[in-house]
């Protein structure tokens, strides 16, 4: 009987809670841990598998970090005001404002005619739809427009753009790194390189990248994974990432290394600075990487990876 009249009361609290927070009046932040109820809405916003999904809701529609953050919550609370939103996951108001302003222009988050008005978050399904036909969208264009734009482009140019001579890029923002990282992946036939950090595997699982390296090995290429860390919880996790083999050992620096030296694209070498910023959709300009073709430069890093390779330890999935 006790039991039941605890259970109720619980209930009753969330209720009370869940209408507090839709009329502003309610900050969950501040709730005393006193009153016996575990907020196990708010511990399922802040836990590992909800971050791990933003990443992901990110990667596919596109969404930054934040944007994902509170279209997640926007699901997870129903229809509610901005500004109880913000409170409920301890945002800045105005940024919520504007976020919620930019996801409404693009269809993923009604506003009612109430008073107060509040945010409705469309459905995950459709919103997966629009993402889909604006890529397919994009993807039209540039099938139609792009072979006129370069057949233009050759009626002006007279001179040969490619060249034997060393040459090296700055690549900036995450997205086209790891874009340039996937072209060298499903470039080479041979052994590729990929020293980084065990931070730096968990942003990058949620690329393109994993299936990339499905892609080399059909090729009959070898992706050896070089990480500082593999603590057992993180074994499964490096299992999916789906490195052929996979090391630990004494990294050069906290940056990113991807080498390959039989990689035919224009170039075979990528470093970048330190790999663990942030998320991955989280100041993605602020991440660089130098890319080079240079045959020097290649073989001793590569020359560096055999040897790092040599002298770590190997991981067994």
């Amino acid at each position: 009987m006790h039991e039941n009249l605890r259970n109720d009361k619980g209930s009753v609290q969330k209720e009370q809670r869940a209408s507090l927070i839709r009329n502003n009046q309610f900050n969950p932040v501040n709730e005393t841990a006193g009153s016996g109820v575990v907020d196990l809405e708010l511990s399922r916003v802040q836990s590992p598998y909800v971050e791990e999904l933003t990443l992901e809701l990110s990667n596919i529609l596109g969404m930054d970090d934040l944007e994902a953050r509170i279209y997640l919550n926007l699901l997870r609370t129903g229809p509610i005001t901005a500004s109880a939103l913000a409170k409920e996951i301890n945002i800045d108001r105005a940024k919520t404002y504007r976020v919620i302003d930019k996801l409404s222009s693009n269809g993923i988050v009604s506003i009612s005619f109430s008073s107060p008005k509040l945010c409705i978050a469309a459905e995950p399904g459709e919103v997966l739809s629009l993402a889909l036909q604006k890529k397919e969208e994009e993807i039209t264009k540039i099938r139609t427009d792009g072979k006129k734009i370069i057949d233009k482009i050759k009626e002006i140019s007279h001179t040969e753009t490619k060249t034997a001579i060393p040459t090296f890029r700055i690549i900036q923002g995450i997205e086209n790194i790891t874009s340039q990282i996937e072209r060298i992946l499903e470039s080479t036939t041979d052994v590729v390189y990929l020293v980084t950090s065990i931070e730096d595997v968990s942003k990058l699982y949620h690329t393109s990248i994993p299936e990339k390296i499905k892609q080399t090995e059909k090729s009959k290429g070898t992706v050896r994974l070089i990480v500082d860390d593999a603590s057992p919880k993180m074994l499964p996790f490096i299992k999916r990432f789906g490195a052929s083999e996979v090391k630990i050992g004494k990294l050069p620096s906290k940056g990113r290394i991807v080498v390959s030296k039989s990689c035919p694209v224009t170039g075979k070498l990528l470093m970048a600075d330190s790999a663990v910023k942030g998320m991955l959709h989280e100041n993605i300009d602020s991440e660089c990487a130098l890319f080079t073709n240079s045959d020097e430069m290649t073989k001793n890093i590569f020359t560096l990876c055999n040897f790092i390779w040599k002298s770590a330890t190997v991981v067994s999935l």
